[in-house]
This record gives C-alpha cells, sequence and structure tokens, in this order.
C-alpha cells in the first residue's frame, strides 16, 4: 500500500466521514473547527494521503481508529474495528473488507504522526479562537498544566522506549511513560503534549513542559501545581509573553523576599536567579533575568470536618485592581479541572493502559486518543454555545455515548432526518449538567471484590515452570 499526493482539486469530501459525527453541519457553532477540509488539508500538506484506490484509505483507517478509542471493551479490538468498515463499506457501496485485520493495522501504522499531533493542537487553537467571552477567566485565555503516567503491553520494543522502574523485576512490571499536557481552561480540549520515559534525566514534568513552551501564545495564563513553580520555569514563561498562577514551591521560604505589601497577605515579593542547573546552556542562563518580582498571596483553607490549611500562590497578576485576591484564590482552584478533564481521558477513553505493542503505534494511538478527546470537546462547545451554558458543566461520558449512539448513521449519510438528529444529540448533551460539588471527599477504596488471585511477583515464564512442576 503506497503512499501519493492526490490531485488537491479532487475529492474535497472525503474526510467527510470523520468529522460528521462530530457535528460537521454549517449554522452550527464550530462547525468549521476541524472539518473535512481541513483534516484533509493537514495530511496532504505532509504527502501523507494513502493511494485512493485503497480499501483501507486514510480517511477510513482514521475514522475506524476515532471509534475504537472512543469505544471499550469488544468494540476496542480490532476485529470489530474491521467489522466497521465492512458495515460503512457495504451502507456507501465500496469494497467489502474480509475479517482479516493485518490490512487495518498496516493502515494505522502508516497514519502519519506530525499530522495526527498537528490535527489535536489545530482543533484546540480553533476552538479556543471561537470561544465565547464568558468561558474566559476575566477576559483572559487560561491553560492549564499537569503531568501523568500510562502503561502500554509488556513487549521489548515498548520497554526499550518506555522502560518500567527499577523498583520492579523484569517481566513482572509494564512499560510506563509520562507525559506533561496542557488544556483549555475555557473549553476543556488539549493542547498540547510532551511525552517521555517515566525515569531518567530530563523526563521529569519540568523538562517536558520546557519542550512544549512554544505551544502558548503571548498573554495567556499558565496555572499549575507547586511541583512546576521554580525561578526558571517563571522566568521562561515570562519570556514568552505569558501570565503564571501556581502554588508555592514547599521548599522555598515565603516571607523572605518581601518588597511591598497590598493587602493582608499580599504581597510583591523578589526572587533571585540561582545558580545555572545543569540542563540550561550557558547561552540561555544568559538571557534570563537577575530578579522576578511577584505578587505572593496566602489563603486560609477550612472545610467542614477537615483540617485547616494554608497555602501561598503566587502570580506575575500583579494588579490588584484588575485581578484582586479573591480572583487570584478563585483561579488557582480552577487548576483542578486538569485533574478532572485527564482523567476522563485516562479513563473514558482508556489511557491509563494503551495497547499497541510498538512505541510508534504507541504514539499513534495516543494522539487519536487526543483527537477524538479534542473532537468529543468540539460537541460538548457546540451544546453549549447553542443552549446558552458552560462546556465545563456538560458531562464527558454522556456525550461521548451519544455520539458513539448514532456514529453508523451520522457517516454513511443513512439517517432519515438528520438535523432532528443533531437537535437531538445537542440537546442531549446540554441537559446533562455536571453538579456542583465543593468540597467532595472520597476514600480511594473499592468496594467490589475482584478476582482473589495473588499479585504475579515473579516473571510469567517462572511460574509457569512452577505449574507445571506441581
Amino acid at each position: 500500500m503506497s503512499i501519493i499526493a492526490p490531485n488537491p482539486d479532487t475529492n474535497n469530501n472525503r474526510f467527510d466521514p470523520v468529522a460528521e459525527p462530530f457535528l460537521q453541519r454549517e449554522g452550527l457553532p464550530f462547525a468549521e473547527v476541524l472539518d473535512a477540509k481541513s483534516i484533509r488539508e493537514a495530511f496532504l500538506r505532509r504527502d501523507a494521503l494513502f493511494a485512493q484506490e485503497d480499501i483501507f484509505s486514510t480517511e477510513i483507517v482514521l475514522w475506524t481508529f476515532l471509534a475504537q478509542v472512543l469505544r471499550d471493551g469488544k468494540g476496542a479490538a480490532c476485529a470489530s474495528a474491521v467489522a466497521d468498515i465492512a458495515t460503512y463499506m457495504q451502507q456507501t457501496g465500496g469494497p467489502v473488507p474480509s475479517g482479516d485485520t493485518g490490512d487495518y493495522c498496516r493502515g494505522r501504522a502508516k497514519l502519519n504522526l506530525s499530522v495526527l499531533r498537528q490535527l489535536v493542537r489545530d482543533s484546540a487553537r480553533q476552538l479556543e479562537a471561537k470561544a465565547d467571552p464568558s468561558w474566559l477567566w476575566r477576559g483572559l485565555h487560561v491553560k492549564l498544566v499537569d503531568g501523568f503516567t500510562f502503561t502500554m503491553p509488556d513487549t521489548v520494543a515498548n520497554q526499550q522506549m518506555f522502560p518500567q522502574p527499577d523498583s520492579q523485576r523484569p517481566g513482572v512490571g509494564f512499560p510506563i511513560a509520562r507525559a506533561c499536557g496542557v488544556l483549555s481552561l475555557a473549553t476543556g480540549a488539549v493542547c498540547d503534549l510532551a511525552v517521555g520515559a517515566y525515569q531518567g534525566k530530563q523526563t521529569g514534568e519540568t523538562a517536558l513542559l520546557r519542550t512544549i513552551l512554544d505551544g502558548f501564545r503571548p498573554g495567556e495564563v499558565v496555572v499549575f501545581d507547586r511541583y512546576y513553580c521554580s525561578f526558571m520555569m517563571l522566568a521562561l514563561l515570562q519570556a514568552h509573553g505569558l501570565h503564571v498562577c501556581a502554588r508555592l514551591h514547599q521548599g522555598r521560604h515565603s516571607d523572605l523576599c518581601r518588597i511591598r505589601q497590598l493587602e493582608s497577605g499580599d504581597w510583591l515579593v523578589r526572587w533571585t536567579r540561582p545558580a545555572r542547573p545543569a540542563w540550561m546552556s550557558e547561552e540561555l542562563y544568559a538571557t534570563i533575568p537577575e530578579t522576578l518580582t511577584l505578587r505572593q498571596l496566602e489563603y486560609d483553607v477550612h472545610e467542614p470536618d477537615c483540617r485547616s490549611e494554608t497555602i501561598t500562590v503566587v502570580t506575575t497578576l500583579a494588579d490588584p485592581a484588575a485581578y484582586p485576591a479573591e480572583a487570584i484564590g478563585e483561579l488557582y482552584g480552577l487548576r483542578w479541572n486538569a485533574e478532572l478533564d485527564i482523567r476522563q481521558i485516562k479513563q473514558t477513553l482508556h489511557l491509563d493502559h494503551l495497547r499497541c505493542k510498538s512505541p510508534e503505534m504507541i504514539l499513534r494511538e495516543l494522539w487519536v486518543t487526543l483527537l477524538a478527546y479534542n473532537l468529543v470537546r468540539k460537541v460538548i462547545a457546540t451544546a453549549a454555545a447553542t443552549h446558552d451554558k458552560a462546556p465545563r458543566r456538560l458531562g464527558f461520558t454522556l456525550a461521548c455515548q451519544t455520539i458513539l449512539s448514532s456514529w453508523m448513521l451520522l457517516s454513511t449519510n443513512c439517517c432519515r432526518d438528520a438535523a432532528a438528529q443533531w437537535r437531538c444529540t445537542l440537546e442531549q448533551i446540554a441537559a446533562n449538567e455536571v453538579a456542583n460539588r465543593p468540597g467532595r471527599v472520597e476514600p480511594r477504596v473499592l468496594k467490589r471484590r475482584r478476582h482473589r488471585y495473588p499479585l504475579m511477583n515473579r516473571p510469567r515464564n517462572e511460574l509457569r515452570r512452577q505449574c507445571r512442576r506441581t
């Protein structure tokens, strides 16, 4: 199956099946966000379109891959994906493939990784650009930063790229990767992501974040937890024209650098540049300012039946008239949305453990999952704009289920009344508002007892030999 660059003047709607389930309909809000034409042009720019005569064309493979990552259980298997292709071809009059999954898997391996990442970034940027002003924080675009890990099948290739922790015996653990993601507060979309090994030099979350700083736009506000709150990180972000709001790192003294008190618990402080870290070049270090003037605020957090806590937040939003102390505290509290978004991606879209057996396919599965997530966020944003609600208040899981329920009908244009189906989809999503539950506390325990097998603490081959001997 060769890769060619088709004539750009023909087949302009080849990617309609990819975009149709995600509300590609004129007149709807966000209809032009990652539509069929823009997806096709992204592949065309990289000469990454497959041969047109191939059953497993670029649009069919991408369409099927998106459906795979949105489903779970048996519906996420490659055999089920090929069955979807057969149904689609039968409904649209195309050649029906056999039940063999080999050609489809080889088609997935040809999807251009750079294009997939670009589609994720483009979709987030387009959603952000057209976000309703009421979704922004005081007129500013806010980006949330957080890290997470995910595992993958225990193959030799995966272990070489993403080795398991040294604390686990070979053959017992799983390869594990670390990721640092940037998410939009307004729309919930994933704006960018950096991936690396779980351990080793320059594999931490801050090192990963430094590799994607160019993805931010000047004037945005970056919110993250205290793990990222260092002099060098804040200086680099300011050099990119960005504002910062973060919790003070526990290793930094909060009362040794005060310049002037603005209000009670609200100070202007000066941080002094530390020695050059090993990862930073001398040229870059010379561009770092010797001091940073920041605003430091202290808040007492009181929760019923919980211990009280004082947290310290630092920010570059230094004007107390434009950004009162209460507003800064609210902004940092919104950081929790990143935790919720990542939980949705890992649990609802099953990114906690990917299925592919090579590092290259792991990365493709990762970016297709994020692309599916952003496209669902597009549908949620459309429902929110249509029904005058905030996208952050609409449930993600039900949106996935609603999209999948009409996936084949909309992709094959077999729906008897597409307009009515669109209206019903948006109404269902808009009606599913997530309750506001401040101060909610849940213990991390399981009620249901799973199988009472012991955990594997030796390689499987050793355990097999033991079973044979007994």
